[in-house]
């Protein structure tokens, strides 16, 4: 049922202990012949001590349990649970946007021995690799513990950094006594690596502002170069929502809990079970913190070498995260466990977590295109009405499967660079799985988010080089 042009709603029917709510235009709402992400969507609904609404983003798509751009909140103190999939396997996968001094025109003569560097030196793809050899399994378990502040302390990177990172570029309450011997060693050799898939570095340059005193706080202007960087928490990260998805599938019983799919695997949040799993969790959140702070840094010391130029933080976000937050339900102050998979944390100006010098204005939201496409930056806003949550991409419409049968690597770079977009590959098929038809268009999500009363938009960024894995 459409309630306003970006809200649509689904009816608790079955098991459903609260209403869906998909926020979307027509046009930008699944194919249910193709993608069940809306039955998903119902599905979560089911969850014990669901509050409010199982939302959905506007780029929301068919995932493992919950849909990929789902945000559910569950009231902790009324047996609420947390469920895995509303994580999903790459824990804490985020953005990390970093702004130059100096704009497109300065860049352009450099611009390729900016791109041959950060092609070398971003270990990316399936193989192992990465920026930081840490000495052992204890510097692993500082990096679990400590995220990017231990990597700042070890001199990857400066104490500004962190306040600029949500968090502070760490979750305090990490506990890696639940991370498998197994995740540890997949994840031992990947601290700075990109990883394939969607995960990408982009070369980027401000192409319109439509919030100045926004973009000034943040640090942006027209015309600057700025770095994006997606990527998460990589093998250990997938480990540890396999581990605990096994784990909760065994101790539902247990609790009394039914789910009408196994894959939305959960146990309370006061439980053994979940409190494990939280702690192992957010010990993957700072491997993924500390994993994009060394290619932050790895691509400063490209930037400098090439142009003289210096890299500052923008902000690190995450978009796979579950948290224990407070949010005013029907009237009451609830501490709830907030899901966001595929979806942006969008605090609005003087939220408490919000940077001081920030707290005039918001949080920033960092919001990836496809490959060869515009990124947005915006901010949260008041009164958002999926717990101070927004969408976190374009979202895809085709798999990677699908993408790869469509078009081949090398026409897809040949288009790229026609349109002076520079491309730096691991594969010919791993970039014909991210081409820009197998996403829906940015600019419509991002009109529908903001149309939603989700956050706003302060800035588009347009593509010049890529590096993918």
């Amino acid at each position: 049922m459409e309630e306003t042009p970006y809200r649509f709603r689904i009816e608790p029917h079955g098991g459903m202990r609260v209403p869906g709510v998909v926020f979307a235009s027509r046009e930008l709402l699944p194919d249910i012949g193709n993608d069940p992400s809306l039955r998903q969507v119902a599905n979560v609904a089911t969850l014990p001590g669901i509050v409010g609404a199982s939302y959905a983003m506007p780029d929301v798509h068919w995932g493992y349990g919950f849909p990929i751009g789902g945000v559910a909140a569950t009231d902790v103190d009324a047996g609420g649970v947390v469920s895995p999939g509303g994580v999903g396997f790459d824990i804490s996968c985020g953005v990390r946007l970093l702004s130059a001094d100096l704009d497109r025109v300065e860049l352009a003569p450099a611009l390729g021995a900016v791109m041959d560097g950060l092609d070398r030196a971003t270990p990316r793809g399936m193989a192992k690799g990465a920026v930081w050899h840490l000495s052992g399994e204890a510097e692993l378990e500082q990096v679990l513990l400590g995220g990017s502040r231990y990597a700042v302390e070890q001199g990857h990177g400066v104490a500004r950094d962190l306040e600029r990172c949500e968090d502070m570029g760490a979750v305090s309450d990490a506990s890696t006594g639940a991370v498998s011997e197994r995740a540890r060693q997949r994840g031992a050799k990947q601290v700075g690596s990109l990883g394939s898939g969607n995960h990408f570095l982009e070369v980027q340059a401000v192409d319109q502002i439509y919030d100045e005193p926004a973009a000034t706080a943040f640090g942006l202007r027209s015309d600057q170069v700025c770095v994006m960087i997606h990527c998460g928490s990589r093998g250990l990260g997938h480990q540890i929502c396999t581990d605990h998805v096994h784990i909760m599938e065994k101790a539902m019983r247990r609790y009394g809990i039914e789910v009408p799919d196994r894959q939305l695997a959960c146990a309370p949040v006061e439980s053994a079970e979940g409190k494990a799993y939280l702690g192992a969790m957010a010990a993957a959140a700072n491997y993924a913190r500390a994993n994009r702070q060394l290619l932050g840094e790895s691509t400063r010391r490209v930037f400098a070498d090439a142009t003289g130029h210096h890299l500052d933080l923008v902000y690190d976000i995450s978009h796979n995260l579950a948290k224990i937050e407070t949010h005013v339900v029907d009237g009451v102050r609830r501490r709830v466990c907030v899901h966001r998979k595929g979806a942006t944390r969008a605090l609005p100006a003087g939220h408490p977590d919000v940077p001081a010098d920030l707290s005039g204005v918001g949080q920033p939201v960092l919001i990836p295109g496809s490959m060869g496409t515009e990124s947005y930056v915006l901010t949260g806003v008041e009164g958002g009405p999926a717990f101070a949550s927004t969408c976190h991409g374009a979202g895809r419409v085709r798999s990677r499967h699908q993408a790869a049968k469509a078009v081949r690597g090398q026409d897809l770079r040949r288009d790229l660079e026609a349109s002076n977009i520079a491309v730096r590959g691991a594969s010919w098929r791993g970039l014909a799985e991210e081409a820009p038809d197998a996403y829906k268009d940015v600019a419509a999500v991002v009109e529908a988010t903001e149309g939603a009363g989700l956050c706003r938009r302060v800035a588009r960024l347009v593509p010049l080089g890529v590096v993918k894995g």
